[in-house]
């Protein structure tokens, strides 16, 4: 069920990769604004078809998630002459990023459906954000596209050249990293089926809002310096303070992904495309879970 409920996110997710796709969404919500409401709704209906499916559905879920879509979508559609990024969407991003980071909502779905339906609410999530900031919106330097150089390969292999060493140092020193050992499957086989799950389920996703939407936002807003580039890592790094393992909050962890969340920023600025930064991001991470 969870892979079903993955997969009615990451088709439209994946499709607006195209920018022939995506050209033709602007040009059709520009002539027709009215028509971005579909998508909260259909959103909506997909994340309760889920729920329904799962024996989870709840008059007070269903309040929610149309909440939760229809506020964005209302706020970007009345700000929608305004040039980006404004004040507003920045509330709009921060809407769509803690009720998912807290679990806004688990008290009324049963504990084996929670984690299911928080698949389907992120896929609702990031694909409505596409929808908002992407093609609503137009926020420029999004970078939502494939590579379009092939300097976004090397950029990700000198990403991962200054993260590795760097994260394990910091990691081993702040106690977050255990000490070197062989995965316990480390056929390669096995090891890329994980790099492209975590690819898909976190790093894309978690690059999206963190890169494409708030430090590209921050720095439209503050310049391209180094201190906006340290301040989006900042927020990348606090968002882990509620991850385990280990005790909450999980400083550790913040101090870590703080120093993550610069580099894949960097790469993330000197790349063509999102995917040289959420490349490396589920490379580390695949790392991480195998060898750490």
């Amino acid at each position: 069920m969870t892979a079903i409920a993955a997969a009615c996110f990451l088709t439209p997710i994946l499709a607006l990769l195209s920018t022939r796709l995506e050209t033709s969404l602007r040009k059709i919500l520009a002539a027709h604004p009215p028509l971005v409401f579909a998508a909260p709704a259909a959103l909506s209906a997909m994340f309760l078809a889920i729920a329904a499916a799962a024996g989870a559905f709840s008059a007070p879920l269903a309040t929610l998630i149309l909440l939760y879509t229809f506020i964005p979508t209302v706020a970007a559609y009345k700000i929608r002459a305004v040039p980006p990024p404004s004040a507003i969407d920045f509330a709009i991003i921060v809407w769509f990023w803690l009720p998912l980071e807290f679990s806004i909502g688990a008290a009324w779905i049963p504990r084996p459906e929670q984690a299911l339906l928080h698949v389907a609410a992120y896929g609702a999530a990031v694909t409505l954000a596409l929808v908002i900031f992407l093609l609503l919106r137009g926020l420029e330097g999004m970078k939502y596209n494939l590579p379009r150089s092939a300097r976004d390969g090397l950029n990700l292999l000198a990403g991962f050249a200054i993260a590795a060493p760097v994260l394990i140092a910091a990691g081993r020193a702040v106690g977050f990293l255990g000490p070197f050992h062989m995965a316990a499957d480390p056929r390669p086989g096995r090891l890329a089926l994980q790099f492209g799950v975590i690819f898909l389920a976190t790093a894309l996703p978690e690059e999206l809002l963190f890169r494409a939407l708030i430090q590209n936002s921050l720095m439209r807003r503050l310049g391209p310096g180094f201190g906006t580039l340290l301040l989006a890592g900042l927020i990348f790094g606090c968002a882990h303070l509620d991850n385990g393992p280990g005790p909450l909050p999980n400083w550790r962890y913040m101090i870590v992904a703080t120093i993550a969340g610069v580099i894949y920023g960097r790469v993330f600025q000197n790349s063509s495309s999102i995917f040289a930064s959420a490349g490396l991001h589920a490379l580390v991470n695949t790392i991480k879970h195998n060898f750490f």
